[in-house]
């Protein structure tokens, strides 16, 4: 087992591998220095933090939306669509009116990634940032080539859900198994209220969405945080995506797939 990890977007991108990490091919080429690159290409781009990326100076005024560069009307469109599908409760724009599309970016470089190991030749991957987590959908031996387990259960890579009352301990470990390859989740307990929510959304504090894609999953997951119990039922019946909330109180509620199918106890 090997990791590759380094900071972006504000938190950390961590690479793990069953095997050595991948190493530069024979004509130069480098999978890690190019998933390294896309990030930083994306955050330059999309950081609201960046006074000189693309995003903040539309939202400056200094450039207009209507001749933003490819990348960042293709994104823009994105999240329309993601609006659209959630009745409005995703929204790529702020209460203040500033243009935030962290919510779908986030997840495109987690896509991207994956994209560029699999077009490497590499296999058998896990992409995790910021706790949001594509697994190349590899169910590997339950052995590793020297005869040491292999990872999670049965030798499937698994995803730990944190309980937000205490982020020492673990709610449950997921294992990516069932067509499911990634796993995003949405709360308050690290980030405070960084979500704009409805006021009929509850007092859930943390949302965990399991599905066959990250974008799919981190966008659903920032959905039913933002819109409660309303918008869980709405998604849960259009998406095929498994659900697990935690409420202020403690209270869990998962799909009941995921509670029959897909749990194992975390140790």
């Amino acid at each position: 087992m090997s990791t590759v990890v380094f900071p972006t977007m504000g938190t950390m991108a961590s690479l793990r591998f069953r095997d050595a990490p991948p190493a530069p091919d024979r004509s130069g080429g480098d999978v890690l220095q190019a998933v390294r690159d896309n990030f930083e290409e994306l955050e330059q781009r999309f950081s609201l933090y960046r006074a000189d990326s693309e995003i903040s100076r539309i939202n400056d005024g200094s450039e207009r939306l209507t001749r933003a560069s490819a990348p960042m009307l293709a994104a823009y469109e994105l999240a329309l669509r993601w609006r659209d599908d959630t009745a409005g409760v995703f929204t790529p724009h702020r209460p203040d009116g500033l243009l935030d599309l962290s919510g779908v970016v986030k997840a495109l470089a987690i896509e991207d990634a994956g994209r560029l190991l699999h077009e490497a030749g590499v296999r058998d991957w896990l992409v995790t940032v910021g706790g949001d987590t594509l697994s190349d959908g590899q169910e590997a031996e339950a052995n590793l080539p020297d005869g040491t387990p292999g990872a999670g259960t049965a030798g499937l890579w698994t995803a730990g859900i944190v309980d937000p009352l205490d982020r020492s301990a673990l709610l449950c470990v997921v294992p990516f198994t069932g067509g499911w390859r990634a796993i995003a989740t949405s709360g308050t307990s690290e980030r405070g209220e960084h979500i704009w929510r409805r006021p009929e959304s509850g007092d859930l504090v943390q949302v965990s969405v399991l599905a066959a894609g990250i974008v799919t999953a981190d966008v659903l997951a920032t959905a039913i945080l933002a819109g409660g119990s309303e918008t869980l039922n709405l998604v849960t019946e259009r998406w095929d995506i498994d659900v697990l909330t935690v409420d202020a109180s403690g209270g869990l509620a998962m799909t009941p797939r995921l509670r029959e199918r897909y749990l194992s106890p975390a140790r």
